[in-house]
């Protein structure tokens, strides 16, 4: 039986690797985990609330989550030889953890 934090709003039961993409590594999110900030960076479900994504990243990973912040990244316009598309609309984490807690992406 799922727990009740594991269901979305739409009643979608996710598990924690369907919540958690792929880690995002970029020159921003290797500078943001490294010294004191120890914070980093994913592509999460679009319905994954930060609880969820808490509970993943600690699930997977075996660390301590301090804290979640979210962001809903809009699609780009991007051009093509028919007309105009629009990339994919994604979610994205960033992750604290613990002072004693790693992480080893890189």
């Amino acid at each position: 039986m799922p727990r009740s934090k594991d269901v979305t709003a739409t009643n979608l039961v996710l598990e924690p690797y369907q919540i958690i993409i792929r880690p995002i590594l970029t020159e921003k999110a290797f500078f943001i985990a490294q010294g004191q900030r120890n914070a980093y960076t994913f592509e999460v479900h679009k319905l994954a609330s930060k609880t969820m994504i808490k509970d993943a990243i600690e699930t997977i990973y075996k660390v301590k989550v301090v804290s979640v912040h979210t962001q809903n990244r809009q699609g780009k316009k991007r051009r093509t030889r028919k007309g105009v598309g629009v990339t994919r609309s994604w979610k994205k984490a960033i992750v604290k953890l613990s002072p004693e807690g790693r992480i080893d992406l890189y």
